[in-house]
This record gives structure tokens, sequence and C-alpha cells, in this order.
């Protein structure tokens, strides 16, 4: 399915000064409520993620310190896997709706030096400047466009028929479970374009420089993470461990190795959490994908029809909306991706209904919808 046959170019282009309308009203109004609101989720998430690494920290003095038997181990379990989960729910609004959406300079217009898409460096081991460039530059402009646009099966996916069958897409189902648990790296890796550098399309000179600005965020991340969390948990021990007499050396060991599951788990949390939001909304029933014969010389407004007709909705409550960083509202998000993302929900009703006046499709629909069809869709394309 690509671009729809029944508008005229006047249509097209009344469609783009309708998109422009609701926009610019948009932007205008910007003001003290969506400064508040932004404010609100960085403190609220940095409140949650400082509260899983307490919650953590005191999961250790659970542990049977004195003799290493089982006694204790549940509750232990209980409390170290909810420190984890409030680690990873604080990681994905960091990443979605905050990373995501600053660096898409929704908040640019607040000119605070903290709050900048310029500056603002994400918790994620790929490097905000890259993210940036595969992303904002290359994925919205040239939205589901063959050849064009690399997050059409992130280069190791088939997600439509549109794409010819290689035997090597057997491995689909295996494939789309490594990279969803995986996310991260994946997306630290994705602007390299491994399928063209593998083609000879790309020079090893070009993504020598990408590579290590990759391993220098790399590195800051695995030694946040897995080397200087674990210490302090060791060193929230000592004092316990040195009063009461117990094994200092074991107790640290493994107050060190418990950080370090919490924190696979939290980034685990993240990694899948933002792989099924971001696939649900590009890859269920319905989308469509284009050919670059049909983008060629493409209007500003027929970009709009491309960016509607490329992208999914899903369905669900405001807190939902917030976990998702509002890329539950991916069809807003395509068309006003400079907009901030709290600013979605009073826009896609007028999106709506400006769709059915036109006669194109909205493709929403609940989150059991989007992902069952974007799972059966993979799967189902893994054959010839």
């Amino acid at each position: 399915m690509g671009m729809p046959t029944h508008l005229s170019a006047s249509d097209i282009e009344e469609f783009g000064r309708e998109m422009d309308a609701i926009r610019n009203e948009i932007a205008d109004s910007l003001g003290s409520k969506d400064r508040a609101y932004i404010l609100s989720v960085i403190k609220w998430q940095r409140t949650l993620m400082l509260a899983g690494r307490i919650v953590i920290f005191l999961s250790f003095f659970l542990l049977p310190m004195s003799d290493w038997t089982f006694t204790g181990w549940p509750q232990f379990w209980v409390v170290l896997l909810l420190g984890a989960g409030m680690l990873g729910v604080s990681k994905s609004i960091e990443n979605m709706e905050l990373g995501h959406n600053i660096m898409h300079a929704q908040f640019d217009w607040m000119r605070d030096p903290n709050i900048q898409s310029n500056t603002w460096e994400w918790d994620n081991v790929c490097p905000s400047d890259q993210w940036k460039h595969s992303h904002n530059v290359v994925h919205h402009t040239w939205t589901n466009v063959h050849g064009k646009d690399p997050d059409i099966g992130y280069g190791v996916l088939r997600v439509t028929d549109d794409q010819r069958w290689h035997a090597k897409y057997l491995f689909n189902p295996v494939i789309n479970f490594v990279l969803m648990m995986m996310f991260q790296w994946g997306v630290a890796l994705h602007d390299l374009e491994a399928d063209k550098l593998l083609a000879g399309q790309k020079s090893w000179k070009e993504v020598i420089p990408m590579l290590k600005r990759i391993g220098w965020k790399v590195r800051h991340q695995l030694l946040k993470d897995y080397v200087c969390w674990p210490l302090l948990g060791a060193a929230v021990t000592l004092p316990f461990t040195l009063y009461f007499g117990f094994d200092v050396i074991n107790i640290a060991l493994a107050a060190m190795g418990f950080t370090i599951i919490a924190n696979l788990i939290g980034n685990g949390i993240r990694n899948i959490w933002s792989n099924v939001i971001i696939f649900c909304g590009h890859f269920p029933a319905g989308v469509h994908h284009f050919t670059k014969e049909e983008v060629e010389g493409e209007t500003r407004a027929a970009w709009y029809v491309r960016q509607l007709l490329g992208s999914c909705n899903i369905t669900g409550g405001k807190l939902f909306h917030i976990l998702s960083g509002n890329l539950s509202h991916q069809i807003e998000h395509h068309l006003f991706p400079d907009i901030p993302a709290n600013r979605y929900a009073e826009m896609s009703p007028r999106v709506q209904a400006m769709a059915a006046r036109y006669g194109l499709p909205y493709n929403k629909g609940s989150f059991t919808r989007q992902f069952g069809t974007t799972t059966w869709n993979i799967w189902r394309l893994s054959l010839p």
C-alpha cells in the first residue's frame, strides 16, 4: 500500500494547509503548562530512579549474612526485583518521554540549557548525536520509503510483503527476540548501516569515527551500571557487616553481583518496552510503505499524508501514554515531531477527524491488536 490515488494534487495541498494550521496553533500556545509538565516528568523520573536504587540497596540487608542458608531469600528477591522494576520504569521514562522527545527539539523553545536537543545525553549506549541523525533526520524524513528508511526492518527483519524474501528471514522470530532483549545495542549500531557496510556500499573509513563515538558511550554506560553502582552497593553494606562481624568480602561481592543483576533487569525492562512500543507504532497490520518513485518531488503536504499512512497509534490511558513517551500517539509524533509530546492527545481527535474527511485511514488500535498484528507479521513474513 502506497500513496492514496483518490486525492487530487489540490486536495493534498489543502490537507497540508490544514495540518500546518493545527501545528501552528499548538506551537503558538506553548507556555507555562508545558514547561511545568516536562520539569515534573524529570523530577518524578529521577525520584523513581533514586527510589529504585535505594530499594535495591535495602534488599542487601535481607541477605542471610551469617550462614548463607535459604532463610530470608524469598523476601530478598521480592525487594530486589521491586527495586529493579522501579529502575526499569525510570529508565523507560528517561529514554522515551524525556530523551527521545527532548532530542526532537520539542522543548528547545524553553531556552533551558539543561533541556536542549543539542546537549541532552540519554541513558543509553547509543550516542545522542548518532540517534538524532538516524532517527530525526533519516527516519522522519523518509518514513517507510523503501531504499531510504533503514527503520523498515532495521536491516535485519522482513516486516512487509514489499521486501523481497531471502533465506535469512527464516530467522525473523529469533532475530526479533534478540533485538527486543538487546534493543539499546541495536539502536547504537543502527546508524552504522551494517548491511551497506557488508555490501560494500559504505567504507570502514566512514564508520570508524562513529565506532569510536559509540565506544566512548558504551564505556560510560558500562562503567556507570556495572562498576560504579555495584561498588556503591558493596560500600553500603560495609558498616553493617563490620558492626555485626559478618564476612565482609563475601557480602561485598554478593552486593556487587546483585546490583549488576538488578541493573541488567532494569536495562532489560527498558529494552523490551522501548522495542514493543516502537514496533507497535510502525509495523502493525494496515501500515503503508512507499517506493522512492512515489516520493519524488514530494511537497510538505504530501509528506504529511505519508506520515499519517506510515504510522500507527496505540489506545490507552494517560499513564500508558507517559510510559510510552507518548509514542502511543505515533501518528501525531510523525506529523509534528517537534511539538511537545504531551500535546499529542489533544491533537489526535482533530487529526483523526481530518483523516476521515479526506478519506484517509487513521490506524489506531489497542495494545493487544497492534502488538498481535506486529508479531504475526514478523512471524508470517519469515516465510516466502
